[in-house]
């Protein structure tokens, strides 16, 4: 009965719309790094551990504060209610309730409790054990005020604020980074200490006019002397004694210098990382941005464009020049890998990023990341730079949306515009960013006057106008030459004078605004149709 009424519970669980609603919120406020609820609650938690802090220093010489053991009483329900939340967080029971019910029913056998509840169980004391858990629980203990020794554990609410500060955190990371070297510096360490405190012992412990009168004082002398503190309250009488000073001082240089060198090469280390959580952070603050691959020449006008246009944008290129660069410009830039998984998760490619663009000057790069790109999105605008018209199928193969050939395109332009000037007066009006230079498009709409006409009717030289290509997806038009697919449509490029434009289609027109806009006006009205007589 009771192992049903759990198997329903769990179902319950899993379909309720509330339930899920609810852990999203708390695991957005408590543990999701790119959450603004998170980062207003790890502030809210420094400042109340802080005041935690004060209040029990305030309370060694103020016993009987009423209002003080209130304010720790609200403090303490504060950080138990987050010890269980996190836990709740942690282990989601009805989903190996859920499981172990379904596994029992596939292989026909029956469904045990013990089982059950061993995994449940194992679940609960992996996240018991874990390292900020630990904390968090012994956090608890200076707030119990019949035993004053307890106060001691007051240092581990100091430990917590590595759990909300971001720099606390990287703090603790470079530590953990460089674990085996500290380990071993620290056994040396307690080895030194051990040979000099046992040396110190026998050369001075019956010497005349020696202060160390037990271990426990030629062990507090080791320390002092060790760390080149040098108090100067103990001092060895004797020359064995002096001998093992000058032995310990000596010592006492090399593992400190050697200390701080790992500290050094650990931050190092890290600083990149560092520098990049600042990007990322800034990241958190837009509403929608735009991921760029490549910061050559083709990635360093296309962010000029863009910055141009007022749009948020985030560079990343492996080249630390190119990095370099991007930052003197004052754009967001990350030196890395971008066919990684994690430096694109980190960038935001599954949480605000529009589009991304793949042009670094490597075909095989590029495949590399739109594959990677479409794996992590499905919805991401993918647009990807190819050097090699070979290449174009592969990359929309890997999940391209457009693929673009820079090179290509400045050819074709070059041999199919030779010797007209007005194309060139406008292709240069572009490049130079002229503003009453623009290329526009304009469609073919349902009894407009340029259905079914053809393009060498359209007098576009007279107008001051060059037409670039047209876009259709009309079959009838796919036995012209100089066309490339685009989705499910083709772009034919610079069409003959025989090709006939159908409703539906989009030309693409090179010229100045205003000649662009009285030819829409002209072309987009419907035509008038000739009155039938009755």
């Amino acid at each position: 009965m009771l192992s049903k009424l759990m198997v329903y519970i769990a179902y319950y669980l899993n379909s309720s719309d509330g339930y899920k609603k609810g852990k999203s919120f708390f695991y957005d406020l408590l543990e999701n790094p790119h959450s603004r609820k998170k980062r207003i609650f790890d502030a809210s938690m420094i400042v109340l551990i802080v005041l935690s802090i004060l209040l029990l220093i305030y309370d060694i010489e103020h016993e009987d504060s009423v209002m003080g053991g209130y304010f720790e009483l609200a403090i303490l329900l504060v950080f138990i209610l987050e010890y269980l939340l996190r836990g709740w967080i942690y282990s989601d029971a009805y989903k190996i309730i859920i499981e172990e019910y379904e596994k029992a029913l596939y292989l026909n056998i029956p469904f045990k409790m013990t089982a059950l509840l061993k995994r449940v169980v194992a679940k609960d004391l992996e996240y018991i054990a874990s390292y900020f858990a630990v904390i968090d629980l012994l956090a608890l203990l200076p707030s119990y005020r019949p035993l004053s020794i307890l106060r001691v554990f007051i240092i581990f609410r100091l430990f917590k604020l590595f759990r909300y500060s971001t720099s606390a955190k990287l703090f603790a990371d470079v530590l953990a980074s460089k674990r085996y070297e500290l380990l071993t510096l620290l056994v040396f360490t307690c080895f030194m200490v051990f040979i000099a405190s046992i040396s110190i012992y026998l050369f001075e412990y019956q010497a005349d006019r020696s202060n160390i009168a037990n271990l426990f004082d030629a062990f507090y002398w080791t320390v002092v002397t060790l760390a080149t503190v040098g108090y100067g309250d103990i001092a060895p009488q004797t020359t064995g004694g002096r001998w093992v000073a000058i032995f310990l001082i000596l010592v006492s240089l090399g593992i400190l210098s050697f200390f701080t060198s790992i500290l050094i090469a650990a931050f190092s280390e890290k600083m990149l990382a560092m520098r990049d959580s600042r990007t990322y952070a800034e990241l958190d603050r837009y509403a929608s941005f735009i991921i760029i691959c490549g910061f050559g020449r083709v990635g360093q006008e296309i962010a000029r464009h863009l910055q141009r246009q007022r749009q948020q944008f985030i560079v990343i290129d492996k080249a630390e020049r190119n990095i370099l660069l991007a930052k003197q410009l004052g754009y967001l830039a990350i030196q890395n890998d971008a066919s990684k998984n994690e430096v694109l998760i980190n960038a935001g490619i599954c949480r605000k990023a529009s589009d991304i663009l793949c042009i670094t000057g490597d075909d095989v790069v590029n495949v590399y990341i739109t594959l990677t790109s479409r794996h992590l999105n499905k919805n991401i605008r993918i647009i990807t730079r190819a050097n090699r018209h070979e290449n174009v199928s592969k990359l929309y193969q890997a999940g391209a949306d457009n693929v673009i050939l820079p090179f290509e395109v400045a050819g074709m332009l070059a041999a199919e515009f030779l010797g007209q000037p007005v194309a060139f007066e406008a292709i240069s009006g572009i490049l130079q960013e002229q503003r009453d230079i623009a290329m526009e498009t304009v469609l073919v709409a349902e009894n407009s006057p340029l259905d079914r006409r053809q393009v060498g009717q359209l007098d576009l030289r007279l107008r001051k106008l060059t037409l670039l290509g047209v876009i259709s997806a009309n079959t009838l038009h796919l036995k012209h030459k100089n066309k490339y697919k685009v989705k499910h449509r083709h772009f034919y490029f610079n069409p003959e004078q025989h090709f006939v434009l159908q409703q539906g289609d989009m030309l693409v027109v090179l010229g100045r605004k205003y000649g662009i806009e009285h030819f829409r006006s002209q072309m987009e009205q419907p035509r008038l149709l000739p009155k039938v007589r009755t």
